[in-house]
Parts: C-alpha cells; structure tokens; sequence
C-alpha cells in the first residue's frame, strides 16, 4: 500500500485527485503503479486502477490478471470494480470505504451481484488512515 500511497501522492502533486494504485504478482513483483489521471489525459476513465490494470494486462501480454493483486488507496468505483471483475484480479486490498462513490461495500457491491463473473479475496481499511487524511487535505484545499 505504501507504494499506492507514493503514486496518490503523485497525483495529487499535479492536480489529480490523489488516489494510487498497484498491481502485484504472486511473487511480490510489482508489474504496475499508477495514479489518478483523469484531468492530464482528459479521459473520466483514467482512473488509477484502469491505468494500473490496464499497464499490467500489457506487461503480462494478458487480459487476465488471475495471480495478481491490486493494491489502491480508496475503495473502488463501479466502473473500477468491473474492471477488476474483469481482470480476474486474484485479491483488493484498498484503504478506507467511499460511501458516495464506492461500489465494493456502499452503492451497487458489485462484487456481491449474480452477474459478476468473478469476486476478488476483499481486504479494506489498510492504509486508512494515511489515505484518508491525503483526501481529505486535497478536498479541503479545493474548498
């Protein structure tokens, strides 16, 4: 997580909402990190677990990511649980929950509907604290 933390800090630095992500191999190799990217690339897709699955599927020449995990510093929206979904994305591991905008345990638990094709192992709350008080800053520093 700390390496999450590293590229939500990243994010924040240019202005992106500061959230962070990794993608881990079995083995404890790091084959992917990346942070929000939505307003650099002006793409609302750009998240830090698409660009992280994404860059890992391309590292691994795969669309499957079975024995990996993903490691992101807030707990993942609706489109970034599918894609985790999708992936097959072994476990997640996020920081602390996002009742407005989180999708694995507030909104539509995506993990938990009869269409998702697959469920990853769920581990929240690691990093909370560090993550919270990054967002919570950036938000209050917008305001």
């Amino acid at each position: 997580m700390g390496l999450a933390l590293v590229e939500a800090e990243a994010a924040r630095d240019l202005g992106e909402v500061p959230i962070g992500a990794v993608v881990v191999s079995a083995g404890g190799e790091v084959l992917a990190r990346a942070g929000n990217r939505t307003l650099a690339l002006a793409d609302p897709t750009a998240h830090a677990e698409m660009l992280a699955i994404r860059a890992a599927c391309a590292s691994l020449r795969s669309e499957r990511l079975p024995t990996c995990d993903l490691y992101v510093t807030l707990e993942p929206c609706a489109m970034c649980a599918a894609a985790i979904s999708f992936a097959r994305i072994r476990r997640l591991y996020f920081g602390p929950s996002d009742p407005k905008g989180g999708a694995v345990e507030h909104g539509p638990r995506f993990f938990t509907q009869a269409t998702c094709h697959h469920a990853p192992e769920v581990y929240g709350g690691i990093g909370e604290a560090q993550s919270a008080s990054l967002l919570k800053a950036f938000f209050a520093a917008r305001r």
